[in-house]
């Protein structure tokens, strides 16, 4: 139908010639793993805040029906290609499979050892790769592990702990009890908020361990009100990456505070209930393909999605190693519905975007806060800016 209409238009007005000519074929394909954790039935149940509730596949088709008409104005039909990895052992032959269908656009939703190993091996296998994390929040991903081929979607933990510091300070709640897990996730999800925490002048008046244990030796290590039980503070903040014992904390603490980080206050790339810019027809249009409510990691990779179209829409004909520096310079941009356009940093990849502060029913606020500055970008405010940057890969 909107190929007909376009040919319509046409005839009566003169169209381009990429509308009369033959159309680019090309196709972005989707990287999974079968029995990926993030996935298992037990956690997708327990919806925890932050973790995903779908496959990154579904955000991607929606955002390449979005971009159709774009996408047929341009003369380009991108074809989406779903790749489900039985393990890691298989990448090689499906790269291999990629390469023979010149495939060079992939969308990785991997774990993060897999997704490294995709990382350090499709540009030879491919000739040549662009590759959009949309699941992982590692900052690792952005320092040392960085690569010139790796754009990435979903906020960093800097990026998270940056928006939730900015909030608690606007707010002027700045004593904060910092409850720490003891697994490594947690650990760098303290290490973060930690550093946040300086940036932004909050003070963390006290620091202690959680645990969820059968051991009665200590059960004490999970008692909210114990843990809570002095009253110098005036926020919580839980750092459970898992998201376990933080969903038992929110109005379950000894006196009347905010919970943030893993539960109460998050920061969030998407909520399904954000309001403005377009937020409420994208959430939609989402429910109706999934029937399931739209989270972060579906808004992550939807815009990858959303990247890809727009950077083959600037120059349909640009190579590969063309179009990194387009995105990774600055000059393509994404309506990602969430205000401001967005681009990707040149130092490490990452797509700078507005953080919205939420809890499950809505948002309160949207990070950058009003009054941060920053002396080229706001945004830059979120997460590494370049002057930190340790990441030297850039294409």
């Amino acid at each position: 139908m909107r190929k007909a209409m376009l040919l319509a238009l046409a005839t009566l007005f003169g169209a381009p010639s990429a509308v009369q000519a033959a159309a680019v074929k090309l196709t972005v394909a989707v990287v999974s793993l079968a029995d990926d954790p993030r996935y298992a039935p037990r956690r997708l149940e327990r919806a925890y805040p932050g973790h995903p509730q779908g496959r990154a596949v579904q955000g991607v088709r929606l955002a390449l029906e979005d971009a159709a008409f774009e996408l047929d104005a341009a003369g380009i039909e991108l074809v989406l290609r779903e790749v489900v990895l039985p393990d890691a052992a298989a990448l090689p032959k499906a790269l291999a499979d990629l390469k023979a269908a010149k495939v060079q656009h992939l969308v990785a939703d991997l774990p993060l050892a897999e997704l490294n190993q995709l990382v350090q091996s499709a540009p030879a296998a491919l000739g040549g790769a662009m590759v959009f994390n949309t699941g992982l929040d590692d900052d690792s991903l952005r320092a040392q592990g960085c690569a010139a081929h790796l754009l990435h979607t979903l906020p960093s933990r800097h990026m998270a702990s940056d928006a939730l510091a900015q909030y608690l300070a606007a707010r002027n709640w700045r004593k904060v009890l910092l409850l720490q897990g003891p697994a490594p996730g947690d650990r760098l999800m303290g290490e973060s908020f930690t550093r946040a925490a300086r940036r932004y002048g909050l003070k963390t008046v006290q620091s202690k361990p959680f645990k969820l244990s059968g051991d009665p030796r200590e059960r004490d290590l999970a008692n909210t009100r114990l843990l809570t039980g002095e009253r110098e503070h005036e926020v919580v903040a839980v750092m459970d990456a898992e998201g376990e014992f933080a969903r038992t904390l929110p109005y379950a603490t000894q006196w009347p505070r905010p919970v943030v980080g893993a539960n109460g206050l998050v920061a969030s790339a998407w909520h399904a209930q954000w309001e403005r810019n377009g937020g409420p027809q994208l959430s939609r249009r989402f429910q109706k393909l999934t029937q399931r409510p739209m989270q972060s990691h579906d808004w992550s990779a939807w815009v990858a999605g959303r990247a890809v179209a727009a950077v083959l829409v600037d120059d349909p004909r640009a190579p590969l190693a063309q179009q990194l520096k387009k995105l990774r310079g600055g000059s393509v941009f994404i309506d990602g519905f969430k205000g401001p356009r967005l681009s990707f940093r040149a130092w490490d990849g990452q797509l700078r975007q507005p953080v919205f502060l939420s809890h499950i029913d809505g948002v309160v606020g949207v990070a950058p806060l009003d009054g941060v500055l920053h002396p080229k970008d706001v945004l830059d405010t979120l997460g590494v800016d370049e002057a930190e940057s340790t990441c030297r890969q850039r294409p």
